[in-house]
């Protein structure tokens, strides 16, 4: 246990084995109530670390932060995981928090995590927020991305972390739509991001576990526009046209709905002490305005 701002802080787990998923809870449980119920926050492959500064932006109810199968705290693990998978997961973590429907908030692919927990589950959710789900179904390039995705996670298999990840921050980094000769091009060095092109052997990083299953994820659209107010799809004012932020707007647009723009980027609610630091109190700001 710890105390965040004079907020305490607890760490739980559920399930056991390759199960297990590790979350904390920001503040006193007791204290959800309809108008205001607990609200997880989490991405996909991010840890709950990332969400602490929001969390503590976020004082008047309940915050729980969850580490996503396959990173943080959780066991670690080679084969492909998919949206259902961590939505069964998420499932879980309501089920084990005991305070009812829960409001949410998930970003990257933890937004597309969101979307397969509102399919399943949408009991759990009073209040779903998707922030910049990198998803290709909405996109006019999408066949492309998804190409480039099922590339970064083959380059990954066959030459490990370096490449792919270069791979990897070069499409993400895209101001535009794909080209289709997109893949023609030379692949980036990973030197230009400060990383070795050696093979180390290791295949368990969760992003690219995740890839390219979470961005073909296809979202039931009528159930989702069925869900009206409780569904809202978040954009960051700084996105531009990178490929989250378009299928964040492209998602809004099948459900027949204006995006809510949120401060800052794509993470735009991680503290200054990370590597690409966002607006956390802005952005809890504006988190609050869009829960209430």
């Amino acid at each position: 246990m710890t105390e965040t701002r004079q907020r305490t802080v607890t760490t739980h787990t559920v399930g056991e084995g390759d199960d297990t998923i590790h979350f904390d809870v920001h503040g006193d449980l007791s204290a959800a109530t309809p108008e205001r119920p607990a609200l997880l926050a989490f991405a996909n492959p991010m840890a709950a670390a990332a969400f602490a500064a929001l969390a503590a932006e976020i004082r008047d109810r309940p915050v729980v932060t969850i580490d996503p199968r396959g990173a943080g705290r959780n066991p670690t693990g080679t084969g492909p995981m998919t949206p259902e998978l961590h939505a069964a997961d998420l499932h879980r973590v309501v089920e084990a928090l005991g305070v009812g429907a829960v409001d949410a908030f998930g970003s990257s692919g933890g937004a597309i995590c969101l979307l397969a927990l509102l399919e399943a589950h949408p009991g759990d959710v009073r209040r779903a927020v998707v922030h910049e789900p990198p998803f290709v179904d909405v996109l006019a390039d999408g066949d492309v991305v998804l190409a480039a995705c099922t590339d970064i996670r083959d380059t990954y298999e066959r030459a490990g972390h370096g490449p792919a990840m270069a791979k990897f921050i070069a499409l993400v980094m895209q101001p535009e739509p794909l080209p289709a000769d997109y893949l023609d091009r030379p692949a980036p060095d990973p030197a230009a991001f400060g990383m070795s092109a050696d093979d180390d052997g290791d295949r368990t990083n969760p992003l690219m576990r995740n890839m390219p299953a979470c961005n073909a994820y296809v979202p039931d659209y009528a159930a989702l526009a069925a869900l009206g107010e409780r569904v809202h799809v978040a954009v960051g004012a700084d996105s531009g046209h990178e490929v989250a932020a378009r299928g964040g707007h492209g998602l809004a647009e099948r459900l027949g709905r204006a995006v809510d723009v949120f401060p800052s980027h794509h993470a735009g609610f991680t503290s200054a002490e990370g590597g690409f630091p966002g607006r956390p109190e802005a952005f809890a700001v504006k988190l609050r305005e869009v829960l209430a």
